[in-house]
């Protein structure tokens, strides 16, 4: 039986899973890699140090399956990470600048000032906001005068962490990145399908540096087995988030996924039609099959299991996030303690990166327990903030939104193995919130696309059929009580974002 690698390259650790032919997991290899703050706001990472991670999850996950036969990696990744790296050695110039990298924020404040951001979002789909690649890439260029010249004389790649993996995996013999990564840079036309002269002129970036984009299931050369120990072809890559969506099977217009991780990313199928949003979501691209983008309505929160890592880390009211379900349990049901966790900003629908956290509500006898349920249902009211505002860009009067009755949330990620936020969950929506039993669906997706196009699994609609539920969490909470405490979550984050 024929096997896939997918190679999960993420923010804090870099995992690899050989996956059967039946999709199941045989074999998980996780390594961490080393965070850097060079100051405040600033998030870097060496990208000798995630290129190490990766080679040796990939031979621990592939030692751990045995005497298999390994016949396609699918690669996913962080997204929106900037590398830069020299196109005859493959030696970065310096360390990659993380997605949650906020130094950049002043010159998105200048070109907000200047006008640009409409043209920037009819183009991208994204507002300027130093969470996207472009910026970042911006300030690499312009603040080494040898890095802009060497750029400009072609002699510099750029790309995120996907198309740096591809290129070291295949010996500098491929610069590709797939559509959904591409999508995430403020440097491509989601409506044309290629890199936007007008955007490369708005942040000075020499298009010689830029990858070329393909499709999510497509050909993206051979890992030489110098590396892997067997040459084998990578035929799928996506960002996370949108790996996750395919892992998650959303492949219909309508369907919706949320990911809980360090943040919280959601994101609905909207088809074919590019939707516009009018509450200050994204519009990118969800997944891209034989030329042909598919489009998300994406709502993005900085803070949802890290806020949890708070409680242990910051706090040390905790020591496992297993701990917070009796806690929250045990919390003074007539205390309203509301947590608003923007420790970096607020991302979607407000974009406030400089907005910091606030707490309302504490008493006297506020404590541990009423402190980490606050921090639950903080999670569970961002994301109705994104369920708001999509059905609102999703059901407007110029276009035909899910019907009720099918608006379920698909969940993944580490957060969703407490059953008490994922119950918050269903509550503040009013909707159902599944499940699934594979809830490495990042992972899974990026298997599917590579295994698919190396002709090993079915179709879209076979996989969707695959696809099982763990556990359903059917709404309980009384429509008064919901309101009520969404109202108090608003009100709070109201005086958040005003203040000075």
């Amino acid at each position: 039986m024929s096997h896939v690698l997918a190679i999960d390259q993420g923010t804090t650790s870099s995992r690899a899973i050989v996956f059967d032919g039946l999709l199941a997991p045989v074999a998980v290899c996780q390594q961490e890699f080393p965070q850097i703050f060079p100051r405040s706001g600033w998030v870097e990472h060496e990208p000798e140090a995630i290129w190490t991670s990766v080679l040796q999850t990939c031979r621990g996950a592939i030692e751990q399956a045995g005497d298999v036969e390994i016949s396609a990696i699918g690669i996913t990744n962080q997204r929106e990470t900037v590398v830069v790296w020299d196109r005859a050695t493959g030696e970065p110039v310096g360390n990659a600048i993380v997605w949650q990298d906020r130094r950049t924020s002043a010159f998105c404040r200048e070109l907000r000032a200047a006008g640009a951001e409409a043209d920037v979002v009819d183009r991208t789909g994204l507002l300027l906001d130093p969470y996207f690649s472009g910026t970042k890439l911006r300030w690499l260029l312009d603040t080494d005068s040898s890095v802009r010249r060497r750029a400009e004389a072609g002699d510099l790649l750029f790309g995120t962490v996907d198309s740096f993996l591809i290129w070291r995996l295949t010996g500098g013999a491929v610069h590709a990145t797939d559509a959904t990564n591409a999508s995430r840079t403020l440097l491509y036309n989601i409506h044309d399908g290629c890199w936007d002269s007008s955007m490369l002129a708005l942040l000075d970036v020499p298009s010689s540096m830029l990858p070329s984009v393909r499709d999510c299931a497509a050909d993206y050369g051979v890992c030489l087995a110098e590396h892997l120990g067997q040459a084998i072809p990578i035929t799928g890559v996506a960002g996370d988030q949108q790996a996750a969506t395919v892992g998650q099977a959303c492949f219909r217009p309508g369907m919706l996924k949320s990911t809980y991780g360090t943040g919280c990313f959601a994101l609905l199928n909207t088809g074919a039609d590019a939707v516009r949003s009018g509450n200050r979501l994204l519009t990118t691209i969800a997944f891209q099959f034989d030329g042909r983008p598919t489009f998300a309505l994406e709502g993005s929160i900085f803070v949802a299991g890290a806020v949890v890592q708070w409680l242990r880390d910051g706090l040390g009211i905790i020591r496992s996030p297993e701990e917070t379900r009796a806690l929250a349990e045990a919390a003074d049901p007539g205390q309203e303690v509301t947590l608003v966790p923007a420790f970096t900003g607020m991302g979607a629908p407000y974009w406030d990166p400089d907005c910091r956290g606030s707490l309302f509500g504490l008493t006297r006898n506020t404590g541990p327990a009423e402190l980490a349920k606050a921090a639950l249902e903080s999670v569970a009211f961002q994301t109705r903030d994104l369920f708001e505002a999509m059905k609102s860009d999703w059901s407007g009067p110029a276009r035909a939104g899910p019907e009720e009755e099918d608006t379920v949330l698909r969940v993944d990620g580490g957060m969703t193995a407490s059953d008490w936020a994922m119950q918050a969950l269903a509550d503040q929506l009013a909707a159902p919130v599944d499940r699934p039993r594979i809830t490495e669906t990042t992972a899974l997706g990026a298997a599917w696309l590579a295994g698919h196009h190396a002709g090993l699994y079915g179709s879209a609609l076979a996989f969707s059929e695959s696809w099982a539920l763990d556990r359903r969490f059917e709404p309980v909470l009384s429509e008064a009580d919901r309101d009520r405490a969404y109202t108090r979550w608003r009100n709070a984050v109201e005086r958040t974002l005003s203040a000075p």
